[in-house]
């Protein structure tokens, strides 16, 4: 007994004479490993800003009482949040390497990342076979729930066949009379995906139009004059491209003062990027995407406020796509992991519900709504968007604003793009 009152007698003057809060146990934060491009010519245009929208998110989430409702609670139910960022330059099967590492090594408890297609279709069954949820929050290529399914794996950003079915139908409308089409996109799969689909869809709706020349320089291959010849020769009217990174860039540097965009009509369906560095360059009359309703064209709602605000406060330059594709993905996580708590924040809730949780869901962010209904709940929609460029004062805008609602640019669930594309959009 004497022993025991000794015990008390310490713990009540611990408890009297400890600072505030030494006695409770602090929530363990949640840790989130970030994968973008740190280095090489994507680093510029994509990894980076993606970064800053990342690290925005973080301080002020973990801050409490920044985001509009029903995000404003402190980190992701009551947990803060840490990332672990690491560069997803390097291929492959680095990629791969790097992600058993954040699992096996750093105990990470959710993965967001991945721009390159090819880096996604090679992580996605790895982290299924790890059982980590892993969030892909930029890459294109619908065949990552097109063949296979996945508990672990998912996209809360749109695939790039809503780009290229969207680009394809903003030329059928806006374009009345042109007889041929010509492409340069990337030889992997982000660039043979998108240019099949607006391809496929273009002809489908304008059977009569023929191909001049298709070319399709590997990824990153820096100089593209040889292809600019190549397309300049075959004279096309329609010009399609879905370059991203710093093959987009180069392709904008080299083709303009060859007057590439002046000759043609040129669609860059992930153009929107390049025109916070190269503005200037890019002549009026191009088509652009933001691959959804991001940067420009994003919404005017409570989210897209904050999310500018924050982040112009960290950037000297506005956040692009990759930045929204980031923080749209961000605020997927805390709406899946404060969904599967119920309410309750003393509520731990594993992987598998978390992941249950974010299955066909719709949540809302700076971009607008998300629906994920594709790919058995894992594959999100949106709605797509497409304008021209047009200077006024020397500032570039845009005219002829067309948005196109998720179900005129996405399949139907059970059915794949190509599948959709070859039925005409039906």
């Amino acid at each position: 007994m004497k022993k025991s009152w000794s015990l008390t007698i310490a713990a009540i003057f611990l408890s009297a004479t400890a600072p505030d809060g030494l006695l409770a146990q602090e929530p363990k934060p949640f840790t989130i490993g970030v994968v973008t491009f740190l280095s090489g010519a994507p680093a510029g245009p994509f990894g980076i800003p993606a970064k800053i929208a990342a690290e925005v998110f973080a301080q002020q989430v973990n801050a409490g009482g920044k985001l509009p409702a029903p995000y404003d609670k402190v980190g992701f139910g009551g947990r803060p949040i840490e990332l672990v960022i690491i560069d997803e330059a390097g291929g492959t099967t680095k990629q791969v390497s790097e992600l058993r590492n954040l699992v096996e090594q750093q105990s990470v408890d959710m993965i967001v990342g991945y721009t390159s297609s090819g880096d996604c279709l090679a992580v996605a069954p790895v982290a299924e076979e790890l059982k980590t949820m892993t969030l892909l929050f930029d890459c294109g290529t619908p065949r990552i729930f097109e063949e296979a399914d996945y508990e672990y794996v998912f996209r809360p950003v749109a695939t790039a066949t809503m780009d290229n079915a969207g680009a394809a139908l903003y030329v059928n409308e806006t374009v009345k009379k042109f007889n041929t089409y010509a492409g340069i996109n990337q030889n992997y799969a982000w660039g043979q995906d998108a240019w099949n689909d607006f391809e496929g869809t273009l002809k489908s709706l304008r059977p009569e139009v023929t191909l001049t020349t298709s070319q399709m320089p590997k990824l990153g291959a820096g100089q593209y004059n040889t292809e600019i010849s190549a397309i300049l020769g075959s004279k096309p009217d329609i010009i399609h491209s879905s370059f991203w990174g710093g093959d987009l860039e180069g392709l904008v540097l080299q083709g303009a003062p060859r007057d590439l965009f002046k000759n043609a009509t040129v669609v860059l369906t992930a153009g929107e990027t390049a025109i916070h560095r190269q503005g200037k360059q890019i002549p009026d009359g191009t088509i652009i995407g933001a691959r959804g309703p991001n940067g420009i064209f994003a919404p005017d709602n409570a989210y897209n406020d904050w999310f500018k605000t924050a982040y112009n406060a960290k950037s000297a330059t506005p956040p692009s796509y990759p930045s929204y594709h980031m923080v749209q993905t961000l605020f997927a996580a805390k709406f899946a992991y404060e969904k599967a708590q119920g309410g309750d924040t003393a509520k731990t809730p594993t992987t598998e519900e978390i992941a249950a949780a974010l299955k066909g869901a719709t949540f809302q962010s700076p971009s607008g709504e998300v629906k994920m209904s594709l790919g058995k709940g894992n594959q999100a929609v949106q709605e797509m968007v497409y304008g021209r460029t047009k200077t006024v004062d020397g500032k570039l805008t845009f005219v002829d604003v067309i948005r196109y609602a998720p179900e005129k640019v996405n399949p139907p669930e059970g059915m794949t793009s190509h599948e959709w594309i070859k039925n005409k959009l039906k």
